[in-house]
């Protein structure tokens, strides 16, 4: 049973990273430990570790994208987010049984949202 989804990251700059999931995507942010945080909001909770010298996320291809967020609002989402993020899925119903749209984070990694059709 999994009781819990806990993401991990490397960004390049914490201060930047957590200014856009706080300001952009409505998360808290938590001091962990230096050189790392908590970006909490819902059932989502994502450490960060700063790591300056690391692959940047933009050079690991096309699904690169480290999360799939099923939402209860995805159009109030999206006019909430799409004005202040790099979109890179535009808004559109897929056969699969989803609306979705996709992001790049400030750090350079994707995160897509859905909701079933």
């Amino acid at each position: 049973m999994i009781t819990r989804t806990q993401f991990v990251l490397a960004v390049p700059d914490l201060e930047k990273s957590s200014t856009f999931y706080r300001n952009v995507l409505g998360f808290t942010i938590h001091d962990l430990a230096p050189g790392w945080l908590r970006y909490e909001r819902d059932g989502c909770s994502i450490m960060a570790g700063e790591c300056p010298d690391a692959l940047p996320p933009r050079e690991l291809g096309d699904h690169s994208y480290f999360a799939y967020f099923v939402v209860d609002d995805l159009d109030a989402l999206h006019a909430k987010i799409s004005p202040a993020a790099e979109v890179t899925k535009q808004l559109r119903a897929e056969p699969w049984g989803m609306r979705e749209f996709g992001i790049r984070t400030a750090d350079g990694h994707r995160i897509m949202f859905g909701q079933p059709v």
